[in-house]
């Protein structure tokens, strides 16, 4: 059994979340490098896979089915060894996880990186909102055991040096539980 209740091999699986802009990508893609996990972007699954129900147009993004989601990743978690990079995490099933990684990240940073990325209007401030708020923690504290939970920095590239090392130094001391 691993350490939240499931049953994994080896290696343990990661959920990095966050608002759209906190590094979880940056994070994730460098943490797979340094650990020989199976990095795994949610939103582009979607895409390849076409999980989803159809294109919001005013949120400018995939409707995503969340079952369609689940189903398509469950043999890979149950195997273990993954991180899932995705901006949202309540509907994930608590079992696939052993460590919940939240990107937080300074508002005017986060503004600044979102409108590089074309950001205006409401889908901006609804995510400056989201992190002002810190819907992301409070959705993850609520999802999972607060034991597996961190909330992590990250408004540059020292936060992300900082948050890969500590992060594959987790992964290097992990055992799953008998």
């Amino acid at each position: 059994m691993a350490q939240n209740g499931s049953v994994r091999k080896g290696r343990p699986n990661i959920l990095v979340t966050g608002t759209p802009g906190t590094g979880k990508t940056t994070t994730s893609s460098a943490l797979a490098e340094a650990t020989q996990l199976h990095h795994i972007i949610v939103e582009d699954l979607v895409k390849e896979k076409n999980l989803h129900d159809g294109w919001d147009d005013q949120l400018d993004c995939f409707l995503i089915n969340e079952d369609l989601v689940c189903d398509e990743l469950e043999d890979l978690m149950e195997e273990g060894g993954n991180i899932v990079d995705y901006h949202g995490c309540d509907f994930f099933p608590e079992r696939w996880f052993d460590q919940v990684v939240v990107l937080q990240t300074d508002n005017t940073v986060l503004y600044d990186r979102l409108s590089r990325r074309g950001y205006t209007g409401s889908k901006l401030s609804n995510n400056i909102e989201c992190e002002i708020f810190q819907v992301l923690l409070q959705e993850a504290k609520e999802s999972y055991p607060e034991d597996i939970v961190v909330a992590l920095k990250s408004d540059n590239i020292e936060d992300i040096t900082r948050n890969v090392a500590s992060l594959t130094a987790w992964v290097g001391s992990w055992h799953p539980a008998t």
